[in-house]
């Protein structure tokens, strides 16, 4: 996985990428109305009910945009919120408030629905020993607020991109000549590159968990698209050789049933890429 570094320089690319996409050469509509001295007040409304993530990540935004500006917090990352719930109140340059709203909403909206898909997932794993995992089925230019939001409500994250862990998948076992010869040339890489990244290993069937078993350095089975029989015969021939993980259009009436065939991650691109944006809204108060 990245490090913490690189995670937070991930954050500060997307608030200065984003600000230079909705700001440009300035907020006409603010600057043409309002004077520069007046200062406001405006707190986060939430208008629906679920989990609310990203109240860091606006803070971030905020002392971005104007490091002047304060934040009373009533409501941290993770919480179960209702509508009518109130998460902040920023205060200060009202021009500055205005620069960062839509930033501010659009980021939290999004976390806050992947953060409110992952709990149901977390939740319907409750008593087994089987983690959720995200995909990078993300949205590009925004991965790391995604992932975080998985985090935030008890999830895991998978590798962060293509350079911080080996995934062979089913074309990179095609294209090197399969599977037994994909893990020797990545080996004999990572040993040639200095590189200390862990290997993970898709396999279609039971005979390609069989030939995985016999090579070394695999960190982790991906089991992908495996019924519910097969995925049970697979983890007891894997044993405790390496970690296992189910993959493949898994949804909330079967994450409980691949859980309990006792593997140890569940993988879904859903938590990332089929969510509905929690209703907030930043709205001035007197």
């Amino acid at each position: 996985m990245i490090s913490e570094e690189q995670f937070q320089k991930e954050l500060q690319i997307i608030i200065t990428n984003a600000i230079r996409e909705d700001v440009g050469d300035g907020d006409h509509s603010s600057l043409a109305c309002i004077p520069s001295s007046a200062k406001g007040k405006a707190k986060l409304l939430v208008k629906d009910e679920g989990v609310i993530a990203g109240v860091e990540f606006a803070k971030m935004v905020f002392k971005y945009v104007d490091d002047e500006l304060e934040i009373e917090e009533f409501i941290k990352d993770g919480a179960n919120v209702k509508y009518g719930d109130v998460v902040f109140y920023v205060s200060g340059s009202s021009q500055s408030i205005l620069k960062a709203e839509r930033l501010v909403l659009n980021a939290m909206q999004r976390m806050s629905a992947i953060a409110t898909k992952t709990k149901v997932f977390v939740d319907l794993l409750q008593g087994t020993n089987t983690k959720i995992l995200d995909t990078r089925k993300t949205t590009p230019g925004i991965r790391a607020l995604e992932k975080w939001a998985v985090k935030i409500a008890g999830g895991e994250n998978h590798r962060f991109a293509l350079y911080d862990m080996i995934m062979l998948k089913d074309n990179h076992n095609d294209f090197a000549g399969g599977i037994t010869k994909a893990i020797e040339k990545t080996n004999t890489y990572l040993k040639e590159k200095n590189l200390d990244l862990k290997i993970i290993v898709e396999a279609r069937n039971l005979d390609e968990v069989a030939e995985i078993l016999e090579n070394d350095g695999v960190y982790r089975i991906l089991l992908d698209n495996f019924n519910f029989e097969d995925t049970k015969t697979a983890v007891q021939l894997i044993g405790d050789k390496c970690l296992t993980e189910s993959s493949g259009g898994i949804n909330e009436k079967t994450v409980r049933k691949y859980a309990e065939c006792g593997v140890n991650y569940v993988s879904s691109g859903a938590l990332t890429h089929s969510i509905y944006n929690m209703d907030l809204s930043l709205k001035a108060i007197d």
